[in-house]
């Protein structure tokens, strides 16, 4: 059957559908009835000819069409979405709003850094950063909730959408602490590291497995006072002396600056890398361009 038109609404109630899982839920997305859905979806049926759900036991499964339709019908979506994105951020007079998210395992002297040709564009820009865990900063991504996401590790290739991972920056690891433990830890530094007060990034993140290699390959072992998720409270803590704390080498001059630390050493072979990762989008936002040109010729670098 060659179709000249297809009927958008039924698509949408279709698509929530088979995200949903069930009519129950979806008339709950909906705010609609039930059988105001189901109609209109044996419509949409009707017109391709074909089944596109079939029954097990409360809930609807695609078909192999519906499978096949569902994959246009995200498409379809996710590019009216990005349409309305598009023309709110289209040159102008108005702001311009760039949402940015960020893993929480993310340096935020890092953001600063990466972020800086941002808020010197021409055009007048509004950044919304938003922190998180990386699968939920991704289904905002793939939702164009968000137009950038910063990790210090790649998206996995397993995501669900089509993602790019955009290697910014590769930084050693500066030590440091405040200014009269830093002296005492300078001395016969990394040994002087050894049963020394520590306050680490928690074990899950990116930064804390590349310490841990760090200290076996220098055979010592740091005395853990605190571990935290939170960095910026780490570099708090640490500036009352409680121990000494590891920062990415391009950060090291901010926090000197903002905490008053003084340096015990830096540690060239603990290296971390961060990322920029973006979706499959048809028009590009700019400040995605610039911060990803902005961004060349650093990677594999320490500032």
């Amino acid at each position: 059957m060659c179709m000249e038109w297809l009927n958008y609404h039924h698509l949408r109630y279709f698509w929530t559908v088979a995200k949903e899982g069930n009519l129950a839920r979806a008339a709950e997305k909906l705010h609609v009835s039930q059988p105001s859905i189901s109609e209109q979806v044996h419509e949409l049926e009707d017109a391709l000819g074909e089944k596109l759900f079939r029954r097990e036991g409360r809930n609807n499964k695609l078909t192999d069409t519906g499978q096949m339709v569902f994959g246009y019908a995200d498409e379809i979506f996710a590019l009216g979405r990005e349409l309305v994105s598009a023309v709110k951020q289209r040159p102008s007079e108005k702001t311009l709003r760039f949402y940015v998210g960020v893993a929480d395992s993310f340096p935020k002297l890092v953001t600063n850094e990466i972020l800086k040709p941002v808020f010197a564009m021409s055009h007048p820009i509004h950044v919304i950063c938003r922190e998180g865990k990386m699968d939920d900063l991704l289904a905002q991504l793939a939702a164009h909730r968000l137009d950038l996401v910063l990790s210090d590790e790649a998206a996995s290739s397993s995501v669900n959408f089509k993602v790019f991972n955009h290697r910014l920056q590769e930084t050693a690891t500066t030590f440091c602490a405040e200014p009269k433990l830093a002296a005492k830890l300078k001395r016969g530094f990394p040994k002087s590291l050894n049963e020394a007060p520590a306050l680490l990034p928690s074990d899950n993140t990116i930064l804390r497995r590349a310490l841990e290699n760090w200290f076996r390959e220098q055979k010592v072992q740091p005395r853990v006072v605190a571990e935290f998720e939170d960095l910026a409270l780490m570099k708090v803590m640490a500036a009352e002396g409680r121990g000494f704390i590891a920062v990415p080498s391009i950060a090291t001059n901010d926090a000197v600056a903002h905490y008053g630390f003084r340096i015990i050493g830096h540690a060239a072979k603990c290296r971390v890398q961060y990322h920029a990762i973006t979706a499959e989008r048809r028009i590009a936002h700019p400040a995605v361009a610039l911060v990803l040109r902005s961004q060349v010729g650093k990677a594999g670098t320490d500032a």
